[in-house]
């Protein structure tokens, strides 16, 4: 599946936050669960894909996830929030 795609990882409610870029996000999404890359989702145990948001082009999803690596905590909260208010792992709605 390519599908450019903007998401968010966690590791909890309200815990830390993943913001990343893909152009295949089962597969991403797939490498965070299993932690196969050593780095930041992996070091704070962001596995659960709390939201994603997919776009047209590759650039159009770049320019989105730089305004929300941007933006506040606060704003990330409310982007998870109105989309998947319980905090569930969107993983199954990829694949």
């Amino acid at each position: 599946m390519k599908q450019p795609c903007v998401y968010m990882f966690a590791n909890r409610r309200n815990g830390t936050i993943y913001v990343g870029v893909t152009s295949n996000p089962p597969r991403r999404a797939f490498v965070h669960r299993e932690g196969l890359v050593k780095g930041f989702s992996s070091k704070y145990g962001c596995k659960l894909l709390v939201w994603y948001e997919l776009h047209a082009t590759m650039t159009d999803a770049i320019t989105r996830e730089k305004q929300i690596k941007g933006g506040s905590r606060a704003k990330k909260l409310a982007l998870i929030e109105g989309l998947n208010p319980d905090w569930m792992d969107l993983y199954e709605t990829l694949i």
